[in-house]
């Protein structure tokens, strides 16, 4: 019984808006380029001071984070208006992008 509750619960988490797929890299990278770059940068570094840093999130995040935005559930004038114009290919392929830059973490002394 356990084993199906905690798969339930990662299904649950992996396909909040539909069944889950390997995004496209490539397609990924582009779509950043054309619509994410200039405010999260292509190596999902923020470039503006009020903009999330994205890389090494995780993909399941950025996923329901984009759909929250399509939605209306999560307001930002100019993120509501993004991604309303990314159909469920972009926002996966998006999702593959950022989750798959590396990042490293420094910590203070």
């Amino acid at each position: 019984m356990l084993p199906s509750l905690a798969f339930a619960l990662i299904a649950a988490a992996g396909l909040a808006g539909g069944q889950a797929f390997a995004g496209d890299l490539a397609a990924g990278k582009s779509k950043a380029e054309a619509v994410c770059q200039v405010c999260h940068g292509l190596d999902g570094q923020a470039t503006m001071a009020m903009a999330a840093n994205l890389s090494g999130q995780q993909k399941e995040y950025i996923v329901a984070q984009l759909e929250a935005y399509r939605q209306g559930k999560r307001r930002h004038e100019q993120m509501n208006i993004i991604a309303k114009m990314l159909n469920d290919d972009d926002i996966e392929n998006l999702a593959e992008w950022y989750s798959s830059i590396k990042i490293t973490i420094e910590m203070p002394n």
